[in-house]
């Protein structure tokens, strides 16, 4: 007989891997103690590629600041992937796109260098008004030049600022400490709103006639592009401060130098250029001019105010919760149903704005039909965020965006309704702007592809594709107002692939709606607008 001996002991239970962070550029140590325990914690080189692209495979979470680019190839390396964290404000590096099609999370810290890049502004409008940077070079060369450097106080100045964001906002604030009088332009705040700061809103003709010191805080779009240029510069007072430390081709470069040159203004300062790295501009031989390169974001504090921001979001992406720097999914379950709207949503949200060409004190988010079933409040975030994308200096996210309706006064409301007469499901945006005119715009999607159509603009029945590029043009309907559309349009180069034209009644109200191979220029859209009497005019980009 064979003695059987039994083994009492505990059985091996192997280890729980743990989520792998895959930290690819230099972070505060703060970012490592925030990330804590839970996770394995490694690093690699992501300017070098070979290692980024050895290493992305295990990655769960991957972490990076400007120097790595996670494209369509870094993301197809890397199947563990839930989410990509940019230590910063800009997204240039990382492909948001290519990661949502992979279902993968990109957050970024769009907050951690508000108060540095705000400091920086006054700190480059102080230096130009007080000549620090040829003094300072003149006093090195050994010359004591006091009177040649003689400067201006910004004590009771009056100060413009051009956009009214987040950080326009914390400049308005300290430049009233320095008692000055502040007036700003910005098309998409509320009277009210900036009145509550201490901030009297005007237009941009009225901003630039009355200013003494200028600084702009705009969002780098196609409206904005240019926006302080030639001709504005030829209406501003000759002892103008002008500072632009937001985004490189706002103001025009050419056109500031001109000016400077010919002393049309007095002085500006200059942290970004409309090409960066740029170290070869005819502003750099003025000594009316103090540039530095592209440094807003540049201090110890938003650093580390990044890095732990996003190692938050990490943890909380990986352990599926809500992530409120989010800027392309939502966090939490979303039915698969619904899943097809939200990029329709925020296109909708989008061409509200355009129509709009303000923001609206009311918006209805209208959801129709088997959808409201499911829980659609992921289409009124994505709504929002389309309402605001090309409106505000941040980066909006499906999180952020009611936040931002707030700040304006926006009253928003979802309403769904389950019975929809003409179509499967349709969403509608609809508000009402300050001047008690409605907008509204309805779209759908069709077929087994989900294809996108928007069907209803202003109340008018239409059917197009939302492709990148939109106009609508409002008007009384007569004889050869669509041939002069498209002469216009053909005569500036600009192709048309879809056209619909609708109206309410025989010699009534019209609308043409049409999406074009390229973007409508903003002359072009004024020459349409006068030579139809148009009741309105307006261009929407989807880029």
């Amino acid at each position: 007989m064979t003695d059987v001996q039994t083994d009492h002991s505990s059985p091996v239970v192997p280890p729980v891997a743990l989520p792998v962070v895959l930290i690819a550029e230099e972070l505060s140590p703060a970012t490592i103690e925030e990330l804590g325990p839970d996770f394995d914690v490694r690093h690699c080189d992501g300017a070098v590629r070979a290692d980024l692209l050895a290493a992305l495979p295990q990655a769960d979470a991957l972490l990076v600041r400007s120097a790595t680019s996670v494209d369509a190839e870094a993301l197809a390396a890397a199947p563990r992937l839930k989410v990509v964290a940019r230590a910063g404000v800009g997204l240039d590096n990382v492909d948001v796109r290519a990661a949502t099609q992979s279902g993968v999370m990109v957050v970024n810290a769009p907050t951690s260098n508000i108060v540095s890049a705000a400091e920086l502004a006054v700190a480059l409008m102080l230096a130009a008004a007080r000549h620090i940077s040829p003094a300072h070079a003149a006093l090195r060369q050994g010359e004591w030049q006091r009177s040649r450097f003689t400067g201006t106080e910004l004590y009771e100045k009056t100060v413009g600022i051009v956009g009214l964001g987040r950080i326009g906002v914390l400049v308005a604030h300290r430049l009233a400490a320095f008692g000055m009088d502040v007036i700003a332009y910005d098309p998409y705040v509320q009277a009210g709103r900036a009145a509550q700061m201490g901030v009297r809103l005007v237009d941009l003709d009225t901003l630039l006639a009355e200013s003494d010191f200028m600084s702009v805080h705009l969002p780098k779009t196609p409206e904005t592009i240019g926006l302080i240029g030639d001709a504005e510069l030829h209406r501003v007072r000759p002892h103008l401060v002008l500072v632009n430390a937001a985004r490189g081709g706002i103001v025009d470069e050419a056109a500031l130098y001109a000016a400077l040159k010919e002393g049309r203004i007095a002085a500006a300062g200059v942290d970004v250029f409309a090409q960066e790295p740029c170290t070869d501009s005819p502003l750099f031989e003025l000594d009316n001019v103090v540039a530095t390169p592209h440094l807003g974001a540049s201090t110890d504090e938003a650093q580390e105010k990044a890095g732990l921001a996003v190692a938050r979001s990490v943890r909380l992406a990986l352990s599926g919760e809500l992530v409120p720097d989010a800027v392309n999914v939502q966090g939490g379950v979303i039915a698969e149903d619904v899943r097809p709207g939200i990029p329709l949503s925020e296109k909708l949200g989008r061409v509200f704005t355009a129509l709009a060409g303000e923001v609206a004190q009311q918006v209805d988010v209208e959801v129709r039909g088997e959808i409201t079933e499911y829980d659609v409040k992921v289409l009124e975030l994505a709504a929002l965020k389309g309402i605001f994308t090309d409106v505000v200096e941040d980066q909006v996210s499906y999180v952020n965006a009611p936040l931002l309706a707030a700040e304006r006064g926006v009253a928003v409301r979802l309403v769904t309704e389950p019975e929809s007469p003409d179509h499967r499901n349709l969403i509608t945006i609809r508000g009402t702007l300050a001047d008690g005119t409605r907008v509204s715009v309805s779209g759908t999607l069709i077929g087994i592809h989900q294809r996108e159509r928007l069907v209803e603009v202003n109340g008018f029945d239409v059917d197009l594709e939302p492709t990148q590029h939109l106009a609508f043009f409002s008007y009384e309907d007569r004889p050869g107002m669509v041939g002069t559309v498209g002469g216009i349009l053909g005569a500036a180069g600009v192709n048309i692939a879809g056209m619909q034209v609708a109206r309410d009644a025989k010699g009534g109200h019209a609308l043409v709606a049409l999406s074009v191979d390229s973007a409508i220029p903003a002359e072009t859209l004024q020459e349409i607008e006068s030579a139809i009497d148009a009741v309105s005019a307006r261009a929407a980009d989807l880029v």
